[in-house]
């Protein structure tokens, strides 16, 4: 199942999407739920309206954090002439750094070095704490795509990574949740990051989530370690080579296999 935040006539509703690909009898079509299905049990209401007729939001914004994860996959940090860190890397990102799909990323006047990092995003479903990795399956709701954006001069500068990765629109998340596959599945999935530019398309990541360093059921026990997580905390898992500068004009697409494709253009703050 795909859920997705949409706006339709200036409301926010939770919905499920079909596609063409699935082979149903409503290609294309979301179908509306009736309240929000991380919180509380939810029931479709009987509407569905066609995904060109709404604007697609952010699936998510977590109520309380975003977990990130640096360093996590090893030809990532290599070419930063990084080590990879013997347990996971953990930092914040704060949640008004969230954005939906095709909303903008602005670039921050602060900053002359923005990079985009495609990263699969873990969603947690429940309130838990101190999850054995044999469990972390029971605490995921889904998982969707996103762009820990990253303004690398300040990180260098700063010594630490919350203004770089913390500015307003530096963590799109979207188009939808997925909630279908197991840890497994979600462990084995091309992931990759194009840019289009002034009419070409740059080719710029391409990998796999089987080249995690520390795992997806590693990083949930590990987090939930740390502090408690809560439902509709968001774990970014790592990004791997290939990251590299976007400028205002582009547009950035994160894409994964399985789950979909992420875009947003990049705007320059004075525009």
């Amino acid at each position: 199942m795909r859920i997705a935040r949409f706006v339709h006539d200036d409301d926010i509703h939770y919905g499920t999407v079909e596609l063409a690909q699935d082979g149903g009898e409503h290609p294309d079509t979301i179908s509306v739920l009736n309240g929000d299905p991380l919180v509380a049990a939810v029931q479709y209401t009987g509407e569905r309206f066609g995904l060109d007729d709404v604007r697609l939001v952010a699936p998510v914004i977590p109520r309380s954090k975003i977990i990130a994860i640096g360093r996590n996959y090893a030809a990532h940090a290599a070419e930063f002439a990084n080590d990879v860190p013997e347990t996971p890397m953990m930092f914040l990102k704060p949640n008004t750094s969230v954005v939906g799909p095709g909303e903008p990323i602005v670039y921050p006047p602060q900053t002359t070095a923005v990079d985009h990092e495609a990263e699969l995003a873990v969603v947690i479903g429940r309130i838990c704490k101190d999850v054995p990795v044999e469990r972390v399956a029971e605490v995921i709701f889904g998982y969707t795509c996103a762009n820990d954006v990253s303004a690398r001069d300040l990180q260098a500068s700063d010594g630490q990574w919350g203004r770089a990765k913390g500015f307003d629109t530096f963590c799109p998340l979207g188009p939808w949740i997925v909630t279908h596959l197991d840890v497994g599945e979600a462990s084995d999935l091309a992931i990759g990051a194009t840019i289009a530019r002034g009419g070409e398309t740059i080719e710029r990541q391409a990998s796999s989530t089987a080249n995690l360093v520390h795992g997806i059921a590693e990083l949930v026990a590990f987090a939930s370690s740390v502090m408690t997580l809560l439902p509709g905390d968001v774990i970014l898992t790592g990004t791997p080579e290939g990251v590299g500068r976007i400028e205002p004009g582009d547009v950035v697409h994160i894409e994964i296999e399985g789950i979909g494709t992420l875009s947003n253009p990049v705007t320059d703050a004075q525009a």
